[in-house]
């Protein structure tokens, strides 16, 4: 095989790579097989419940699509990992944000190194535990109370301890592609997760075609969607390159000449956060609704609803909780004060900002511009497929929004990443054998 001297390393390469690197087959061998066995846990099923009154009775329930989102299907499907990787994500979103809020947990990230990472870590597999256990008890007591056969302590625990023992096990087999596999491996298992819905869609999109009915609404929405996807790659490569300049600098009898770099400032540093944080919030109303039966929530959760009687009422609100989880999430990821002292530690400028406060007020306006940015464009990606099925009234793609897009290219585009990696880490192996 032809190594090529290129930077990045060319298609050919990357699959002669996969075929006959022991080291790297041997990774998505195993991220294959951990994926299928995950996807085996979301069909079978927990004892004692009607599955068919359940499927029923769920039928475009906005709550149920928002968590089969992240458990792939299996909640509707009543799977014994019904809860997927669901109680991990909302342990790690609450880390973050306790990170932020308790100086103990900020000093454990910033200045533990590797042990405090570990013990962080740990941390949020304990709070995904209880998270689970919550989780579990409430789906037991409450969602499916209704059509289990016989309901009543002994099937609460038996339901509570399938469901927390699933979802350890999701958690562990992530943990364990993201170890030994390649790619995220909680990302990977949402990506999954929406994957094993696009037959369905794109055959129900089909069949709508080939009936004759709306064609020019199925093209029209297929375009729409190869748009947002060319649209959220750029998006999410796209960075803003802050200059930096190292000082001279001696150390011992070793002089250090100054020396030229940039910051790296993402568009989008949030991700697909801030509009899964914002349809969470849209959600919560219909869910305590559904809990509470209170009619005035009820209400509200209706009225904050795509298809509910002010449409208008609903993207305003959409957007401006997008705009402020944005803010929220780009202050989490960058701090410029602390990326300001960290850069006057290293002898370290911005070229005509001077060290201190000035750098960090600098940093600040810009991240604030690029959130802006960011910002707007999630706002867009949420909002443009909803609007175009309603449009087209083609709602074959319903369980694709925005948030499943972002998901499935960011996550793409970070494993085709990691796979280059490899690639060029196996092409200097070889360059040093030779």
């Amino acid at each position: 095989m032809v190594v090529s001297r290129d930077k990045t390393p060319s298609a050919q390469e990357t699959f002669a790579q996969m075929a006959q690197a022991a080291g790297l087959r041997g990774r998505i061998l195993l991220t294959i097989g951990m994926l299928l066995l995950i996807r085996l846990g979301m069909v079978l099923p927990i004892p004692g419940i009607d599955r068919l009154r359940f499927a029923e009775s769920i039928q475009n329930n906005p709550v149920i699509g928002f968590l089969d989102l992240f458990s792939g299907g299996g909640f509707s499907a009543l799977g014994i990992f019904s809860l997927g990787i669901l109680p991990y994500i909302n342990a790690s979103i609450i880390l973050q944000l306790l990170t932020a809020a308790i100086p103990s947990l900020e000093n454990l990230q910033k200045n533990e190194g590797e042990a405090g990472r570990r013990k962080i870590s740990q941390i949020t597999r304990y709070v995904a535990l209880g998270w689970a256990i919550i989780q579990s008890a409430g789906i037991a007591t409450f969602w499916i109370r209704p059509f289990a056969y016989s309901w009543g302590p002994v099937f609460v625990i038996q339901t509570v301890l399938a469901l927390t023992a699933g979802s350890m096990l999701v958690m562990w087999i992530g943990e364990l592609i993201t170890e030994r596999g390649v790619g995220n491996g909680a990302s990977l298992l949402i990506f999954v997760g929406i994957v094993s819905t696009l037959p369905k869609s794109l055959g129900d999109t089909l069949d709508l075609a080939q009936r004759g009915d709306r064609v020019g609404g199925v093209v029209i929405l297929l375009l729409v969607f190869l748009v947002m996807i060319v649209g959220i790659v750029f998006v999410q490569e796209g960075t803003r390159r802050i200059p930096i300049v190292s000082a001279r600098r001696q150390v011992g009898r070793r002089m250090y000449m100054e020396r030229s770099s940039y910051l790296p400032l993402r568009l989008n540093q949030g991700g697909v956060m801030p509009i899964i944080f914002a349809s969470a919030v849209l959600v919560l109303p219909l869910t305590l609704a559904q809990f509470t039966r209170n009619e005035t929530i009820a209400q509200v959760g209706a009225y904050l609803s795509p298809n509910g009687p002010a449409p208008w009422l609903y993207v305003a609100v959409y957007l401006l909780l997008i705009l402020f989880f944005s803010y929220f999430y780009a202050s989490l990821v960058v701090n410029p004060v602390d990326l300001a002292q960290n850069l006057k530690k290293m002898g370290a400028s911005i070229p005509g900002i001077r060290p201190g406060k000035a750098t960090s007020e600098y940093v600040e306006r810009v991240l604030n511009r690029l959130t802006f940015l960011g910002a707007i464009f999630l706002g867009a990606v949420a909002i443009v497929p909803t609007a175009v099925e309603s449009a087209t009234r083609v709602a074959t793609f319903q369980g694709l929004g925005a948030t499943s897009l972002l998901i499935l290219v960011g996550v793409a585009i970070d494993t085709a990443k990691q796979i280059q990696t490899y690639v060029i880490s196996q092409r200097y192996e070889g360059m040093v054998k030779q």
